[in-house]
């Protein structure tokens, strides 16, 4: 699903970190190796029909690389 945050994260959490991220030799596969957390937070987006909703938010972060591959995992308002 296509989305864009159009606001502040809040309630961010680390949810793993270093080996006990599944996804860890594909992420330093393609980014490069860094200090790689998964983390989830709150967020305002806005969906592609346009519609703006709070959601929570999930993604992966390493230090000196950023943040990659944000996932939508589930719709709190509308």
């Amino acid at each position: 699903m296509y989305f864009d945050i159009v606001g502040d994260m809040d309630q961010i959490e680390t949810i793993a970190e270093g080996r006990s991220i599944r996804e860890l030799s594909r992420l330093r596969k393609f980014y490069g190796q860094a200090r790689w957390r998964k983390r989830k937070g709150i967020a305002s987006i806005r969906l592609a029909d346009g519609t703006i909703c709070k959601a929570e938010i999930h993604w992966y972060e390493g230090y000196g690389v950023g943040r990659k591959e944000f996932k939508l995992k589930r719709i709190l308002e509308v």
